[in-house]
């Protein structure tokens, strides 16, 4: 396995210690090969969040081009918005 040297912030350090010491950790090793796993799983799920909303965002954009969208004045724009927002089966107030 190969190996790196890291520099820890004294927070960081401390943690770790923290952790191994607690038994949830066998060394600072594991400690930090788990810490990398969840950044790396955090970075899929944020990819495929980021894949999901240019999806929205293109299909959003179609849909203007095509004309379907409601025109909605300035002052008919909280009312829209609560009705957007309200619960289904409850009326906005």
């Amino acid at each position: 396995m190969p190996t790196r040297n890291i520099s820890l912030t004294p927070e960081q350090d401390e943690f770790v210690e923290k952790v191994v010491k607690a038994g949830e950790y066998q060394n600072a090793s594991e400690a930090v090969r788990d810490a990398l796993r969840a950044l790396q799983q955090r970075r899929r799920e944020d990819a495929l969040k980021l894949k999901a909303l240019r999806t929205q965002i293109k299909a959003g954009v179609d849909a203007l081009e095509r004309g379907e969208f409601v025109e909605i004045d300035e002052s008919d724009l909280d009312g829209y918005l609560q009705g957007l927002t309200a619960t289904p089966g409850k009326a906005a107030r």
